[in-house]
């Protein structure tokens, strides 16, 4: 008889190891336990919302929430052209857990709702539910925030809007492609970008030929990169007799037959891989045209300034979310004999973080409050929205990929490996700089706000008016951009709009952050006493009070 191996070594532990030194699971969290977010909430008018936000700020961080990220991305969106017996359908199959999050999302007004509430602030209630619920994960952002900005456009064509705009804002989530009068809710997707051209839409070759209903065209031609072919409508560019114009396509026709619409292939894509995002080909494709033909870049302009904001917004959700992750792991990880959260270099890395994610945050509820004002009528936060979008859009999105590689790397190998979440928001990071104009698109169009429209200028100095004589690093800035302006050019574009934003980035946080997250910020971001990667705050830094700031409860 052969002995066992518990039999031969009776006193061997079963177990190679026990498990010590590691973070818990982080879940369940709070999302919204965020002080400057809430700060921000209440300060720019939507105070009101703050028991909303708490509760979803649970349900993202709960542990079916983020399981449902988790899968919707581990199972990509599957394309089917035909059906068993070779019908072409152009359908796109999501996994249950996409539905989960798009419901929810959709249910708490994330997406259109807030074009239909009266409620001062009920554009920054939704850009605050954005910053928590991004807590899950980016994709089902794209189609809720083309829906959101959707609406704007399309009231541009008023008999258009009457039909379609409250099933855009409807809080019901229904999915599936049918009749869009017969459905609950709807959402909008847009096609602008051609492979020829990129951003630069007015070389698009898609032709819009007119029927003889008035207002009533078809299409041919074939987009490049249209997200959420799922969605029920899309607001299109092609070139009418006119020049370039906007359309309205709906997937299924008002008699119940489906539209054109040949879904070539999704794209292979670096993030946000839980979105499909596709190449759409139109032949004889029927749209209605919304705006006035040869005005669709000034038609659909609304739609883009909504969507960048959405940028700005998913980039400080990544931010904080990533910070989140990286502060609980450094204060159950303990290294050369204490925690990592009471090393003072990584406090140096964590307080840095938490400037980075403040600073983010504060500004995009600024861009929020400024939509929510102008869209009610105030001009001059017209002005102030005009330019600090575009400003805010190039500069937190760039931010955000080597935040989130700063955030991955407290956690060490951790952090590199797929289950921790981390490499996925690594991924979904740069995303944000590309979409709705790339950061050098962004910087063109702050040059051309500041040329065509001076108001722009005027509102921005405007606001750093707000903290004059607060801050001496912050006046000498504000100085500095006055002289730069004059020179500004095509090559200084960059530098003059992140001089742009991190002066009114300091402004924010001088008028309205402690003194502790203030003057590090000054003095690191506009007095250049910092380094060139996150943690080298210099010793004058009230580290602790930044990091308790930031991370409330957890330290």
């Amino acid at each position: 008889m052969v002995s066992t191996p518990d039999e031969q070594w009776p006193h061997r532990p079963v177990a190679t190891h026990d498990v010590t030194n590691q973070a818990p699971p982080l879940t369940p969290y709070d999302a919204s336990d965020d002080t400057p977010l809430l700060e921000g909430l209440r300060r720019e008018g939507a105070g009101w919302a703050e028991e909303e936000l708490r509760r979803l700020g649970r349900q993202a961080g709960s542990a079916q929430a983020q399981e449902w990220a988790d899968l919707a991305n581990r199972h990509e969106p599957e394309l089917r052209t035909h059906d068993r017996y070779g019908n072409r359908v152009d359908e796109v199959e999501f996994h249950p857990s996409w539905h989960h999050l798009m419901r929810t999302a959709i249910t708490e007004g994330l997406a259109a709702s807030p074009w239909g509430d009266a409620r001062p602030g009920a554009h920054v209630a939704r850009t605050a539910g954005g910053l928590v619920w991004g807590h899950t994960e980016a994709g089902h952002g794209c189609p809720t925030s083309m829906t959101y900005a959707a609406v704007p456009a399309l009231r541009r064509q008023p008999e258009l809007a009457k039909v379609y705009e409250p099933l855009l804002t409807s809080r019901e989530y229904d999915p599936g492609l049918r009749v869009p009068t017969d459905k609950r809710g709807l959402l909008a997707g847009m096609g602008m970008t051609e492979k020829q051209g990129g951003s630069d839409v007015r070389t698009n070759t898609t032709a819009a030929t007119p029927t003889a209903e008035p207002g009533v065209y078809t299409l041919r031609g074939h987009k490049w990169f249209t997200s959420a072919p799922m969605c029920d409508v899309f607001l299109v560019l092609a070139q009418a007799p006119g020049g370039l114009s906007c359309f309205l396509v709906p997937r299924v026709l008002p008699d119940g037959v489906r539209n054109t619409f040949r879904i070539q292939r999704l794209k292979d894509k670096l993030g946000n891989r839980s979105n499909a995002s596709s190449e759409p080909e139109f032949d004889g494709t029927v749209a209605w045209l919304v705006g006035p033909e040869g005005q669709g870049v000034k038609t659909i302009i609304e739609m883009v300034n909504c969507t960048r904001l959405d940028c700005v917004m998913m980039s400080a959700a990544l931010m904080r979310k990533s910070l989140v992750e990286a502060g609980h792991h450094a204060r159950h990880r303990s290294a050369f004999g204490a925690r990592l959260v009471d090393q003072p270099l990584m406090r140096n890395v964590l307080a840095d973080l938490a400037l980075e994610s403040e600073a983010a945050t504060t500004l995009t509820l600024r861009l929020a409050g400024a939509a929510d004002r102008a869209i009610r009528g105030d001009e001059g936060e017209a002005a102030f929205r005009r330019i600090a979008t575009a400003v805010g859009k190039y500069w937190v999105t760039k931010r955000g990929p080597a935040f989130t590689a700063e955030a991955l790397e407290c956690l060490g190998g951790n952090g590199y490996v797929e289950d921790s979440g981390m490499p996925r928001h690594y991924r979904e990071a740069p995303l944000l700089s590309i979409w709705e104009g790339s950061g050098n698109v962004n910087a063109l169009d702050v040059l051309r706000a500041l040329s065509r429209e001076p108001g722009t200028a005027e509102a921005l100095f405007g606001e750093f008016a707000l903290a004059r004589g607060a801050d001496a690093r912050l006046d000498t800035a504000v100085a500095r951009l006055k002289d730069r302006l004059s020179g500004a050019s095509q090559t200084s574009a960059r530098r003059l709009v992140e001089d742009m934003a991190l002066t009114l980035q300091a402004s924010l946080l001088v008028r309205h952050a402690p003194p502790a997250v203030a003057d590090a910020f000054c003095a690191t971001r506009l007095g250049g006493d910092w380094g060139h990667a996150f943690g080298t705050l210099p010793e004058a830094a009230d580290l602790d009070a930044i990091v308790r700031r930031a991370l409330p409860g957890r330290d």
